[in-house]
């Protein structure tokens, strides 16, 4: 029978106390237990920053798959964290570890994923800036109201509206029926908005209708 330690981790003291955010990686650690034969020998809880390097609890998670021989599981890749360079330092540990979000995925295939992500994420912000300096450079007055910097915010919204649609897909998949439902939860999961702030419901309606993507 496999052994599984799972991790869980919130951003701030006020997440943690409530428990907000916990619950649902709980859950989603929990549905994905109950599918195979397993012994679930410890739960760790973290309260910190994904942009922090330093995680003593999730030090003491993999100290603990070492000494059981046991598979680290968490709800979510960016619970670990959501850039390559953490993720590759998992990888060296030695120690296995499944994120429930992509539970069939290797170690290799998971590394790819943050890459992927990373990448297309820095690709929108370079293109972005390109389209903007060649505008400045022809003379063309950059404002809100310009033709071709309102075009160009467009191109960047639907490319940046693309990288979010699993994670959108994610949240209906698990019974949430509102805009300000999708919010919360990926505020939850720190997914930062296009301007790198929290999510609104209007946020959330805007992106879902470039997806095309509406509630059942």
């Amino acid at each position: 029978m496999q052994k599984f330690v799972s991790y869980l981790r919130v951003s701030t003291n006020r997440q943690g106390q409530s428990g907000l955010g916990l619950e649902a990686q709980r859950g989603a650690v929990r549905n994905y237990l109950a599918c195979i034969p397993h012994e679930h020998i410890d739960e760790l809880v973290e309260v910190e920053s994904g942009s922090k390097s330093s995680r003593p609890v999730l030090a003491e998670a993999l100290a603990q798959c070492r000494r059981e021989k046991a598979t680290l599981v968490i709800a979510k890749l960016d619970r670990l964290a959501r850039n390559v360079a953490f993720i590759s330092s998992m990888m060296e540990t030695g120690v296995d570890f499944v994120a429930v979000d992509a539970p069939y995925a290797n170690k290799l295939m998971l590394h790819i994923l943050s890459a992927f992500a990373e990448h297309e994420r820095e690709q929108i912000s370079m293109r972005t800036k390109v389209a903007l300096a060649a505008a400045k450079a022809r003379g063309v007055e950059l404002g809100n109201n310009g033709k071709v910097l309102a075009r160009q915010n467009r191109l960047a919204a639907k490319n940046f509206a693309e990288t979010m649609r699993t994670d959108i897909e994610c949240c209906l998949d698990q019974s949430i029926t509102t805009y300000t439902g999708v919010a919360e939860r990926l505020n939850e999961q720190e997914i930062s908005s296009r301007a790198g702030t929290a999510w609104s419901a209007t946020m959330v309606s805007r992106v879902m209708k470039r997806l095309d993507i509406k509630f059942s």
